[in-house]
């Protein structure tokens, strides 16, 4: 019994200090939009990766070709000089692949260049977000862009706009 009693009211004093908690709602994708920097990195991103891109698509492309050419010269190629070829193409398309994964791959290229325009940006909206957060007196900040589910979210606690008010943007 006297276990019981220490578990019940070990769960009223949970349900005490989540009720008493204060919270807000912020929209990150919301308040990244705002941002012009953010806007200004993310095409500098997207040029930078259409470049790459490209390169990989021209490389690749040469492949292509260099298959087709060895298709068509195959019945009058010597075996050594099929096998020369073939070894070509696959240094070639190998050549690409790698190019491929040092660009895109994890921790590749785009990787790099993401962490160096945009993370700068994401602190100082966490930072502000931080400040926001301590000033008002908010305990818990929930971020409904980042995948948190929400089934009712009263717009009155939204304050993407006070954080957009500290990093000086207006609507």
């Amino acid at each position: 019994m006297k276990k019981v009693l220490i578990i019940l009211s070990f769960f009223i004093a949970c349900a005490y200090g989540a009720v008493a908690q204060h919270y807000c709602i912020i929209d990150s994708k919301y308040l990244l939009d705002k941002m012009n920097e953010y806007k200004d990195a993310q095409t500098k991103l997207d040029n930078i990766s259409k470049a790459w891109q490209d390169e990989i698509d021209k490389q690749m492309a040469e492949v292509d070709k260099m298959y087709k050419g060895y298709q068509a010269e195959k019945p009058m190629l010597s075996d050594d000089m099929r096998n020369k070829r073939q070894d070509e193409i696959v240094a070639k398309e190998k050549a690409a692949k790698d190019l491929q994964k040092q660009r895109f791959g994890y921790e590749g290229d785009l990787f790099k260049k993401r962490q160096e325009y945009i993370k700068p940006i994401q602190d100082r909206l966490f930072n502000a977000v931080q400040k926001m957060a301590s000033s008002k007196g908010f305990d818990l900040v929930l971020d409904k862009a980042g995948g948190v589910t929400l089934f009712y979210a009263d717009p009155k606690l939204d304050k993407s706009d006070d954080v957009l008010k500290i990093l000086g943007i207006n609507k």
